[in-house]
C-alpha cells in the first residue's frame, strides 16, 4: 500500500514539476511574455504564479482522496 501511495505522489509531484518548469523558463527565457497583461492590470507572471499555488493545492487534496490507508483498504 505504501508503495502505490508512493508512486500516486511521485505521478503528481511530475505533474507539478513540469506546470513549474513552464513558469522557470518563461521567466528566464521570455519576460516579456511574463509582462503581457491578459487580464487588465494583472500580468501573466502574477496569474501564472497564483495558478501554481492553486494547482499544489488541488494535487495535495487528489493526492489525499487517491490514497488509503491499510486500515481503510481491511474496513
Amino acid at each position: 500500500m505504501q508503495a502505490r501511495n508512493a508512486r500516486i505522489g511521485l505521478r503528481l509531484f511530475a505533474v507539478y514539476l513540469l506546470f513549474y518548469t513552464g513558469f522557470v523558463l518563461l521567466n528566464a527565457f521570455s519576460p516579456e511574455t511574463m509582462r503581457s497583461t491578459p487580464i487588465e492590470h494583472v500580468n501573466l507572471a502574477t496569474i501564472y504564479g497564483f495558478s501554481l499555488i492553486v494547482a499544489a493545492f488541488v494535487l495535495a487534496i487528489l493526492y489525499g482522496f487517491l490514497c488509503k490507508t491499510d486500515e481503510e483498504v481491511q474496513g
